[in-house]
């Protein structure tokens, strides 16, 4: 008798679950945790977020991957420093003369020209003004002095930090090096001080 009741409660069971599928409307979701997400309030008071914070900073003295310490400040006495002692660590093995002519293309020369003589589409349209050609001698532009330029922006132009990592950073500054020998500008650090 008692397996006869367990066999009829099963069968009910079944009937149940069968009856309640039907073609024309959706279905009963039996776990609907599994199928819808669960919303919950970004930034909300909670222990990672506390006082309305709405991002977190990172961690005094951390530093992300792939990112170095630039020590150099952001004055004019560090952009003195940096036009006087900063050269580039890459050695004539890792210059590639190719990815800092693209990088340059995308960056700089919408301002700064093609040929780094002052006269980009910006200029040229009178969006902007005053754009000095690389060979300029009131500027005497060195490597530390376009790396601390690319780094901290002057003037009009923006920093170019976060675009741009800093072995980037460099082939741009080679290539900007190139196009002042090729102005007829000196290259040596002495000559332009």
């Amino acid at each position: 008798m008692k397996r006869i009741y367990n066999i009829s409660l099963l069968m009910i069971v079944l009937i149940a679950f069968a009856s309640c599928k039907k073609d024309s409307r959706p279905n009963y979701q039996f776990m609907p945790n599994m199928y819808e997400p669960v919303g919950y309030e970004t930034y909300s008071e909670s222990d990672a977020f506390k006082n309305g914070v709405e991002a977190q900073l990172p961690v005094d003295g951390t530093i992300a991957r792939g990112h170095e310490l630039y020590e150099i400040q952001n004055t004019n006495e560090g952009y003195d420093y940096a036009k006087a002692n900063l050269i580039s660590p890459l050695d004539s093995t890792q210059i590639d003369e190719t990815k800092g002519a693209q990088l340059y293309g995308i960056y700089c020369a919408i301002c700064h020209g093609n040929k780094g003589d002052g006269q980009g589409n910006l200029v040229k349209r009178e969006k902007i003004l005053g754009v000095p050609a690389y060979n300029d001698a009131g500027r005497a532009i060195t490597q530390g002095s376009v790396y601390q330029v690319i780094y901290y922006g002057k003037n009009a132009m923006g920093s170019y930090a976060n675009q741009l990592k800093e072995e980037e950073r460099w082939q741009v500054v080679n290539y900007v090096m190139k196009l002042k020998s090729e102005l007829g500008g000196n290259q040596t650090v002495k000559d332009s001080i």
